[in-house]
């Protein structure tokens, strides 16, 4: 090659090179909002890690900054923004989950010359008082002898109870709970398929005292701790509901505990409640689906979607969103999801360019970038329920849980106080906060910002992200203070709802 050619090609490569866009975008020097939020994402906490951000005008759409945001990462709990969106229009706000009791046979007097079904329809907010209501309404029903078994039904859902891509180590906490048609909830979070174990101190190097909400039959617990100074542990074996304590306390230690195939836990419950109410069944407990020609004996409706919708987003509830997505798709997490796929174009995301294996975000195989999350809630402000929505999503700062939710304890003091309503999500490696913000001229702002590969947490940069937005002037915006030294850093890589930390 000659020099001259050999001078061209190394001016034009110079040139390719020079014209190459950045990684991360140079905001020009008149725009503050870009260079704030640049200066914040250059923070030396999130070096290595893989960030994304888009904030964009709620009203117009018009992109104000973005960095790396059309790049697919792992969404976390901010895949339950698709799930809530498409569920909302697949189901509708006013769907509820139905759960009956049915009986086989001819009913002679007080005898049911038969079996008794319990007949889950996929609710997540069952609870052991909805079970001794059911079990009130069959002995209502003048049926006080069942001469054959009691069957369980859990056949509403699939028998696969975990998602593809969820963590085996996850498997006791009841955020990663198994999925089943018939489920029970042990308080008004609705923590389906799970019990609450309460460790209450006794004398000096005795025992604690242990209890298991709802009270059952179903939970076997080994108990040796002590009580005393020390940590204590609470545990499930794995494939067996057996719980262990071991370990030592000195005050009440509280740990909601995932079971292993909730249909039992439910049927033990519901036995249990049977028996209170003066009906006996002669037969064990089995397993089957409910054939056809029984007579419905009793029946319970949940609360509506829409209702849901605040216990499911604010507490960032894994079981919600997985009921959710199989009730919607005939019983399947493939189902569902593929059925809640054909309704993101409604809200302006395309399928074909994210990938979900579930509704909670708790799958590593999942994939979202920031940029198809704001297309997403900018398409959900078209909605009919969209009021319903934007009102069960965490509010900053706000310390009552059912409305600060996942950020009661962010933010609280800042400009963003009360005005950011946004998704938490978070994993080991992983953390994201994604809605809307309420900016200081007035204009409503929508954001999404992904991180993956994170070592600590990321929350003090999304905090200070968040507060920056709310700070934001508009035509008149002016440099702000990075808001990072306002932020507390923080360790905590879970929802603080899943640590019971807020």
């Amino acid at each position: 090659m000659s020099m001259r050619r050999k001078g061209l090609l190394a001016l034009l490569i110079a040139a390719v090179v020079v014209a190459a866009p950045s990684a991360v975008p140079v905001a020009a020097p008149s725009d503050a909002l870009g260079q704030d939020l640049g200066a914040l994402l250059a923070a030396s906490s999130l070096k290595g890690a893989d960030i994304g951000l888009v904030v964009r005008k709620a009203d117009t759409g018009e992109v104000l900054y973005t960095s790396q945001s059309d790049r697919r990462r792992q969404p976390a709990s901010n895949a339950k923004l698709l799930t809530t969106m498409s569920a909302l229009d697949v189901l509708g706000p006013q769907y509820r989950f139905h759960t009956s009791v049915e009986g086989a046979g001819r009913q002679v007097g007080s005898l049911l010359a038969g079996d008794l079904y319990l007949r889950g329809g996929g609710d997540p907010t069952m609870l052991a008082s909805d079970y001794d209501a059911l079990a009130a309404q069959v002995a209502a029903s003048g049926v006080r002898t069942v001469a054959g078994s009691l069957f369980a039904d859990d056949s509403f859902f699939d028998k696969t109870r975990l998602a593809p891509g969820w963590a085996w180590d996850d498997e006791p906490y009841y955020y990663d709970a198994q999925t089943s048609g018939l489920t029970i909830a042990p308080d008004t979070d609705y923590d389906a398929g799970s019990v609450l174990v309460t460790v209450t101190p006794g004398a000096a190097g005795a025992p604690p005292s242990v209890t298991v909400t709802p009270p059952n039959s179903y939970v076997r617990v080994v108990n040796t701790a002590v009580t005393g100074p020390g940590s204590l542990t609470v545990d499930r074996e794995h494939g067996t509901n057996t719980i262990t304590v071991s370990g030592a306390t000195s005050g009440v230690v509280r740990e909601w505990m995932a079971v292993w195939e909730p249909t039992g836990l439910a049927a033990s419950v519901f036995r249990d409640a049977l028996a209170r109410h003066g009906v006996r069944v002669l037969g064990g407990t089995r397993f089957a689906p409910t054939p056809a020609g029984t007579r419905a004996l009793a029946g319970h409706d949940s609360i509506t979607v829409a209702q849901l919708l605040t216990p499911f987003l604010k507490r960032s509830n894994n079981m919600h969103a997985e009921a959710l997505v199989k009730t919607a798709g005939g019983g399947s997490w493939d189902t569902g999801i593929a059925k809640l796929e054909q309704d993101f174009p409604s809200f302006g995301v395309n399928a074909a360019d994210l990938r979900l294996v579930d509704g909670s975000g708790l799958s590593r195989m999942d994939e979202v970038s920031p940029d198809q999350l704001a297309d997403a809630l900018l398409g959900a402000r078209g909605k009919p329920w969209f009021p319903e929505f934007y009102a069960a999503l965490p509010v900053a700062g706000n310390p009552d849980r059912m409305i600060g939710g996942t950020l009661s304890t962010r933010m609280a003091g800042t400009p963003a106080a009360g005005k950011v309503h946004a998704k938490t999500g978070s994993m080991t490696g992983v953390s994201a906060l994604s809605g809307y913000v309420t900016a200081a001229d007035g204009e409503e702002l929508v954001f999404a910002m992904v991180s993956n590969q994170t070592l600590g947490s990321p929350r003090a940069v999304e905090d200070a992200v968040a507060i920056r937005l709310a700070e934001y002037g508009g035509a008149s915006d002016v440099h702000q203070a990075t808001a990072a030294a306002r932020m507390a850093t923080t360790d905590e890589e879970l929802e603080c709802s899943w640590a019971r930390s807020c």
